[in-house]
C-alpha cells in the first residue's frame, strides 16, 4: 500500500522560504513519476513541480507560477521528495500535497489525472 505523508507547512512572511517534504511508503522515490500540487479554495488543483529520476537523467517541469522560486528534489535514502519554496508570495498561500503515478507519467505531468496516490497535505500562509 502507497502511503505519502507531507510535512513542513506553516506560516512565513512574503519573501521568505519554506521546505515541504513528503515522504512515500510502498514506492521508491526513483522510477517513479512524482510531483508537488497546490489547491487553494475555490479553484482547481495546480500541478505546481514534477520529477521522474531514471537510470541515466533526472526530469524536472515546473509550472510558470513557480518557475524560478520553487525546487523538486528527492532522496532516494530516505524515500522523501522535497519542495523547497523561496520568494514566497501571498498568492502561494494552499494546501499543498505530494503526489505519486505507478503508471507513466504521460502525457501530462502536472495534471492531477496522471497521480493515483496522494497525501493528505500540509497548509502553507504566506501573509504581507
Amino acid at each position: 500500500q502507497v502511503q505519502m505523508v507531507e510535512s513542513g507547512g506553516g506560516s512565513v512572511q512574503a519573501g521568505g522560504s519554506l521546505k515541504l517534504s513528503c515522504t512515500v511508503s510502498g514506492y521508491t522515490t526513483t522510477r517513479v513519476c512524482l510531483a508537488w500540487f497546490r489547491q487553494i479554495p475555490g479553484k482547481e488543483r495546480e500541478g505546481i513541480a514534477h520529477i521522474y529520476v531514471g537510470r541515466v537523467r533526472t526530469e524536472t517541469i515546473y509550472a510558470d507560477s513557480v518557475k524560478g522560486r520553487f525546487t523538486i528534489s528527492q532522496d532516494s535514502a530516505k524515500n522523501t521528495v522535497y519542495l523547497q519554496m523561496n520568494s514566497l508570495k501571498p498568492e502561494d498561500t494552499a494546501m499543498y500535497q505530494c503526489a505519486a503515478a505507478g503508471r507513466s507519467c504521460a502525457p501530462d505531468a502536472l495534471a492531477a489525472a496522471t497521480y493515483q496516490h496522494w497525501g493528505q497535505g500540509t497548509r502553507v500562509t504566506v501573509s504581507v
